[in-house]
């Protein structure tokens, strides 16, 4: 398939590169014309602007938003739409409110343009590990667009399978592959938006226990009872055979493997909204969040008084995402 992709930052480059790897055709575009000359190089077609990669794009065009949430992707739809002549597909994978697709989509239905969100996983390791996708659209788009997907997708890899999960009825095989069609407009991004206030609490744990870890030697506690733990080494063998296991552990273990005080780290943490809406939306159903809510206000927190388990957090965000934590 031929597609076109706005914005090429860690995601939206690799993403294109990802796809042409299987064989699709890429127009590129970005404000920064550095990084259009670099994938044009790799052989993707370069636009100079959004009208150039319009009229580059075959019908039905397809195009693919990969900037940050709010003004900028909000502005680009709107660009776009004022261009298209119908049966066109915006896709916008970056970490957009879905509230937002869900309005953008009724507006778009109206000028026969499809809308799809992509909640995308996978940061700065997607190009090699493939995405963890889920998408939200009507059916009858989602379908047509099943390459692009299935050529990001990670697949079934080495993982084993889910015993009896297939036997139910209803299940989405694409799961296994490593992305679904989670429901209508709106429904990828939700979903993408509880899997990153998830995150934001599985992180936290992981950064309180290895503080809890470091302050072991505190002169406050008695001398028999301190103790000067190796958490380069606790980090590695918790990898190995443990119940807390994951792929966070895995990059906090190489972060301490680099410097295990962590220096390089303000622990200033950052956050990009999606723990901030997974926690209004636990208000507005009336679900209690203690641990992702705890996990929310701690980052808060962090940018006033700072822990070693914030520089922790900001070990395994830089890790996943290439994150660099700004000064506050």
């Amino acid at each position: 398939m031929k597609l076109g992709m706005i914005g090429l930052g860690r995601m939206g480059a690799n993403i294109a590169r990802r796809l042409v790897r299987h064989g699709h055709e890429m127009v590129v575009y970005d404000h920064g014309e550095k990084a259009v000359e670099t994938l044009a190089g790799e052989g993707m077609t370069a636009a100079t602007s959004l009208q150039d990669m319009h009229d580059k794009l075959d019908d039905p065009k397809i195009f693919w938003v990969m900037l940050p949430a709010g003004d900028p992707t909000e502005q680009t739809i709107d660009a776009l739409s004022g261009m298209m002549g119908g049966t066109e597909i915006i896709i916008d994978g970056g970490n957009t409110f879905y509230k937002d697709d869900i309005r953008r989509a009724k507006a778009l239905a109206g000028k026969n343009v499809k809308y799809v969100d992509v909640g995308t996983s996978g940061g700065v390791w997607g190009l090699e590990r493939g995405y963890c996708m889920m998408i939200g659209g009507d059916k009858a788009t989602v379908d047509y667009l099943d390459p692009i997907f299935a050529a990001l997708a990670p697949g079934v890899g080495s993982i084993p399978r889910t015993p009896d999960r297939m036997e139910q009825e209803g299940e989405d095989p694409r799961a296994e592959q490593g992305y679904i069609h989670a429901g209508p407009a709106g429904a990828g991004h939700f979903v993408k938006m509880v899997h990153n206030g998830i995150e934001y609490g599985l992180m936290q744990a992981y950064a309180e226990g290895f503080d809890i870890l470091k302050g072991k030697k505190s002169d406050k506690l008695p001398e028999d009872e301190r103790f000067d733990l190796n958490l380069t080494d606790i980090a590695e063998v918790w990898r190995r055979g443990s119940v807390i296991s994951s792929w966070l552990l895995d990059l906090t273990a190489a972060a301490f493997a680099k410097d295990q005080m962590l220096e390089q780290f303000t622990g200033k943490v950052a956050d990009s909204g999606e723990g901030h809406w997974t926690v209004d939306a636990a208000m507005e159903e009336a679900v209690p969040a203690y641990v992702l809510t705890a996990a929310l206000f701690a980052r808060y927190r962090s940018r006033v008084d700072h822990t070693f388990g914030d520089k922790v957090l900001s070990a395994m965000r830089y890790g996943f995402g290439g994150h660099v934590e700004m000064p506050q």
